[in-house]
């Protein structure tokens, strides 16, 4: 089992029970999947950089990303209807907890000037997005054979209610907000 399924079933559900007073287990927020994006603008020029993004989403993942098409043309960017311009993978159940677990302490440390994220990035439904300038913070990449610097963005979907519990919820996962007391704590 993940390191953070087990953390969750046995410390943060009876946590999450005891502050917001759930009557049913099954009513406490849980993660859904974690979504994963890449938009590679610079694909309509060249394929290479779509093979190489796609490689790099490949191993910070273990599944392989789907290409995302263009709906629309537009003549300022050179853009046709139909080119390929973007990645997305979605991970659900073993695999996202293993991905956030290396997110948040592998990955996030090794960002450089981090103040802690944003915890106003919430939706208003539960879900928190973040982004990262640079694919080369994760492990797996070699940043010796990287051919070019491509940001991605990351999507937790909870079934949390409000943007309160999701924050805790995250929160208790070691997710590093800024002006939380986990990164109080660790300055």
């Amino acid at each position: 089992m993940a390191r953070l399924k087990d953390l969750y079933k046995s410390k943060m559900v009876p946590e999450l029970t005891g502050e917001f007073g759930y009557k049913n287990p099954m009513a406490v927020p849980q993660m859904e999947k974690v979504i994963i994006s890449m938009g590679v603008g610079r694909a309509t020029q060249d394929k290479k950089f779509l093979e190489s993004a796609k490689k790099d989403l490949m191993m910070i993942t273990g599944q392989m990303p789907v290409v995302c098409k263009a709906k629309k043309s537009v003549s300022n960017f050179k853009l046709r209807e139909g080119m390929e311009t973007g990645l997305k993978v979605t991970v659900r159940g073993v695999r996202m907890y293993e991905f956030m677990d290396r997110l948040i302490n592998l990955a996030i440390p090794r960002v450089r000037d981090f103040r802690g994220l944003d915890p106003n990035s919430f939706d208003g439904r539960g879900n928190y997005s973040m982004g990262l300038a640079e694919q080369s913070v994760f492990p797996e990449i070699n940043t010796a054979k990287m051919e070019f610097q491509q940001g991605m963005n990351i999507t937790f979907v909870t079934t949390a209610k409000t943007d309160r519990e999701a924050r805790k919820l995250l929160q208790l996962f070691g997710m590093p907000f800024r002006g939380s007391a986990t990164m109080e704590q660790q300055a």
